[in-house]
């Protein structure tokens, strides 16, 4: 998916990261390899292009804490809008089902209308939290 960060826009970074990012450490891109499907499970979907694949979007959650894990997707703006993000979303909710998780949460900017749709769409609730510049979203995994 770091490889794909060149086919995404400023605003579609900025709305993942809560900043523009284009450039990872090495820390940070260890981070985003170092997936254990236990504590950090990640996904991507990729198309045929040419005879190869081609990632077009990723989706991960991180636990958070005990049956609980965050999650955060990034779609290539060329493919967003064609149900990726809802693809990944159903894929993941149902990873964090047979990990027995609790909840799902997400936190969204606030104009960041297509992800609150979708995560809306999925049953996510928004929680009201202390912080004002994001959205706080939860999804109850246990009902």
């Amino acid at each position: 998916m770091l490889a794909a960060l060149g086919e995404v826009g400023t605003q579609s970074l900025q709305r993942r990261f809560f900043m523009l990012k284009r450039h990872f450490s090495e820390k940070e891109r260890a981070y985003f390899v170092d997936v254990d499907f236990k504590n950090h499970v990640a996904l991507v979907a990729c198309v045929a292009n040419a005879g190869r694949s081609t990632i077009v979007g990723g989706a991960r959650y991180v636990a958070a804490g005990p049956g609980c894990a965050e999650t955060a997707f990034m779609v290539i703006d060329a493919w967003q809008g064609r149900g990726i993000g809802g693809l990944l979303l159903r894929h993941l909710i149902s990873l964090a089902r047979e990990a027995k998780l609790k909840e799902l949460t997400a936190e969204v900017l606030p104009d960041n209308a297509a992800m609150l749709r979708v995560l809306g769409r999925f049953g996510f609730e928004r929680v009201e939290r202390r912080e004002p510049d994001t959205v706080h979203m939860v999804l109850t995994l246990t009902r």
